[in-house]
């Protein structure tokens, strides 16, 4: 009843603003989208830490591969349990509060892995920042929802996504520096210490439109310019599952997911491994590598365009624009056997971003496939599936590099897991055909 009544009384019309009062709207709405992007880069850069610091862990703990393993599974498992819950608890106590509580959550976990001296200590505390990190972008995307009206959503989100390419850039620029300076525990102190300040930027700031003190009219009947176009019915999980579709993305997550993170949790053991590198050298190869996954983000959602000029509908440009991805990624089996640092440089970053490509496009297939009202659900269903083939990938790639000490495999499995995706999402739902779903 008070936001409504707020709504009201902050509004003078029904109609939305026409392209003239553009300009007067303000701009407050992308302030909280700047707090989104800081906030996923805070949550990569926490999640990247333990990568770049293993060769360290591993001669000062005695970490091997399969332990290692092990703590990247706690994460990713942990992770999966937190997206059945995530969503929930945020719809039930509000982006303002429960945004801070994970982020706390998370905050705490990644600070506590300076007080780890085992394996199963850190274990234990991944398994935690898993749980917290589980949170970010169901809050994220709920804080979008609240902000922005439909027609600026999809903008809104590939910003603050892309804070998960900025923050994999920031951490081998940040962490390397402090480690070589005050030792590894203080790395894992110094990004926790991020995620504190953002706390406290969005507790003194953020507020509901309708509550927010510096909101002007304009922005506010703006933003709720096609409220009634979120409405919808709730659909309960067991008919999604019913779906192929539901399938369909769920198989693709599965099978896709596991590269992304084994760039993200096995670049810096690789390139250390195969070129030599030390601490003070890791971080420009990853830098390089990220910053091509933010343009191949960026590229990946412009990418349908080019297809439907050529004639095609908008859902077999967006089939067009994932095969052109996952042709991308091919190369990447030879990434083991290359001699040069520069080389495998190259073919990596192509890869990764192309995996953030077809990510962009496999995200909006959902959309694509569903009714607004079930997207967040099979969003839910994909990530919680795409979590568990990553905890799995996690798995045996400890064995077989501690077994084999070789790549070949891993990365052969990268080369071919985003055709056979595109087989199977094709084969289960043809065209991304629509579903209908009733109340």
């Amino acid at each position: 009843m008070a936001d409504s009544t707020a709504f009201d009384s902050r509004t003078e019309s029904g109609s939305s603003p026409g392209p003239s009062s553009r300009m007067g709207l303000g701009r407050v709405r992308w302030t909280v989208c700047a707090m989104l992007f800081v906030a996923t880069s805070i949550n990569y850069m926490d999640r990247q830490v333990i990568a770049i610091l293993k060769p360290t862990l591993e001669h000062s703990i005695g970490m091997t591969e399969v332990s290692y393993g092990y703590i990247v599974d706690a994460f990713q498992i942990a992770y999966a349990i937190g997206l059945l819950a995530a969503g929930r608890l945020i719809d039930k106590l509000g982006t303002r509060i429960g945004y801070m509580l994970v982020m706390a959550v998370w905050s705490l976990s990644a600070m506590g892995h300076a007080l780890a001296s085992t394996v199963l200590e850190f274990g234990f505390a991944r398994f935690f920042l898993g749980l917290g990190e589980s949170g970010n972008f169901p809050a994220a995307i709920k804080t979008v929802a609240e902000w922005f009206p439909q027609n600026e959503r999809s903008l809104a989100t590939g910003i603050f996504n892309s804070g998960a390419n900025v923050g994999a850039i920031l951490a081998p620029a940040i962490v390397p520096w402090v480690t070589l300076r005050w030792g590894w525990h203080a790395a894992f102190l110094t990004t926790g210490l991020f995620s504190v300040l953002w706390i406290l930027w969005w507790f003194r700031y953020y507020r509901k439109p309708t509550d927010h003190a510096t909101l002007k009219a304009k922005e506010l009947q703006h933003i709720y310019q096609e409220a009634a176009l979120d409405l919808g019915p709730s659909v309960p999980w067991r008919r999604l599952l019913r779906c192929r579709q539901t399938w369909a993305f769920s198989v693709a997550k599965f099978l896709t997911d596991p590269i992304w993170y084994f760039y993200l949790f096995w670049l810096p053991s690789y390139f250390s491994v195969k070129f030599n590198l030390n601490l003070s050298h890791l971080g420009l190869p990853l830098i390089i590598v990220y910053n091509v996954s933010a343009i191949g983000s960026i590229g990946g959602g412009w990418l349908p365009a080019p297809f439907r000029r050529l004639g095609l509908s908008p859902n077999y440009a967006r089939l067009a624009a994932m095969f052109f991805c996952a042709a991308l990624v091919v190369p990447i089996y030879t990434a083991s056997s290359v001699k040069s640092v520069w080389t495998a440089i190259a073919l990596i970053s192509v890869a990764a971003g192309a995996h953030q490509g077809w990510s962009a496009n496999l995200f909006t297939t959902s959309s694509d496939m569903f009714p607004r009202s079930a997207v967040g659900s099979v969003v839910g269903i994909g990530g919680m599936t795409g979590s568990v083939g990553s905890a799995l990938f996690a798995f045996f790639a400890g064995h077989i590099l501690q077994l084999r000490h070789s790549y070949g495999g891993l990365f052969g499995i990268a080369a071919s897991a985003y055709l056979l995706a595109l087989v199977v999402l094709c084969v289960l739902a043809p065209g991304l055909r629509k579903v209908e779903l009733t109340a």
